[in-house]
């Protein structure tokens, strides 16, 4: 065969491949099309007035009258300031524990006795597959004031009147939805700790013992070390999704003692739209949040780049 006619033939069949690899990855992309940028369409609410079930184009377009609303006076600026306070301090309580997953992970390789250490790990992971309306009905028979808990301190007479665990109000609301996600997520964080511990080259233990080094110091400068760029990512990440703190853990934990602590962004866009009515309200807080996230995530990625000399995205 000619040389030009076999380089055609590597042309075509590298253009072929090309082709093929896009058709493998064309439904993912679909995918994210259809659930993650056509909803983005929904935008166009907060340029209107829009009351449904009215037709949409019964609405008078407004402009940016309602993201002009949200400062419009001082109770609505103290509201959403402390909306705001709310999702910086859970997320900033969730960010500045974000090592207790990695922590974790390094007790559970520490664990000699096997058959403990899959049950450990299989405990700790079946509450993520738990959904927070159960992980409620769990608190509430627990810690209402008839509960287990109730009932367990008045009959050892360290209470005389119940204390409503779940009614409570003020800055405790935070560690307390801390500690819920924590029981709830910690097993199933660390599972990526657990992998990148595995892929550990075992030689350098093995030249560790034989310095005679301890468990301890093993762990200090070899697994934990090992152990960082997973973990730098995983924290570039969570900054990014600084303002994501989700809002089915704290719209089954809301009520009227603690809706001012527990109303975090995500939270206070539903019961915007859903309680209040204010759709395009909600819709232009959303927005606004869009954009935070985006700069959020392109400066933890600058961040990545200087500290770590490489970019996550």
């Amino acid at each position: 065969m000619k040389p030009a006619a076999t380089q055609k033939t590597l042309r075509n069949k590298k253009k072929w491949d090309s082709v093929k690899l896009f058709l493998y990855v064309l439904p993912f992309i679909l995918l994210v099309l259809v659930f993650s940028y056509y909803p983005l369409y929904g935008w166009i609410y907060a340029f209107f007035d829009y009351k449904p079930p009215r037709p949409f184009s019964w609405d008078d377009f407004v402009g940016l009258k309602w993201f002009a609303s949200l400062v419009e006076s001082d109770i609505k600026i103290q509201q959403i300031g402390q909306v705001l306070l709310n999702t910086f301090v859970m997320s900033g309580i969730s960010l500045g524990t974000s090592w207790l997953p990695m922590l974790f992970a390094v007790f559970m390789n520490e664990l000699r006795c096997v058959p403990f250490r899959k049950v450990v790990q299989t405990v700790t992971t079946l509450p993520n597959f738990i959904s927070w309306v159960l992980v409620y009905s769990i608190a509430f028979s627990m810690f209402n004031s008839t509960g287990m808990m109730n009932t367990l301190l008045s009959n050892m007479g360290v209470i005389s009147e119940p204390i409503l665990f779940l009614n409570q109000s003020g800055p405790g609301v935070w560690l307390t939805q801390w500690l819920w996600l924590t029981w709830k997520n910690l097993g199933w964080s660390s599972i990526m700790y657990i992998a990148a511990i595995s892929g550990i080259d075992a030689e350098l233990y093995e030249a560790a013992r034989v310095d005679g080094a301890t468990r301890m110091k093993m762990i200090w400068y070899i697994t934990i070390p090992c152990l960082l760029p997973t973990f730098f990512v995983l924290l570039m990440l969570n900054i990014a999704n600084f303002l994501n703190n989700g809002m089915e853990q704290y719209y089954v934990f809301q009520n009227s003692f603690n809706k001012q602590y527990i109303q975090v962004l995500d939270l206070y866009v539903f019961n915007t739209a859903m309680g209040a009515g204010s759709y395009s309200v909600s819709v232009a807080i959303s927005m606004l949040k869009s954009v935070v996230s985006v700069v959020l995530l392109v400066g933890a990625n600058t961040v990545s780049k200087l500290i770590r000399g490489e970019s996550f995205i």
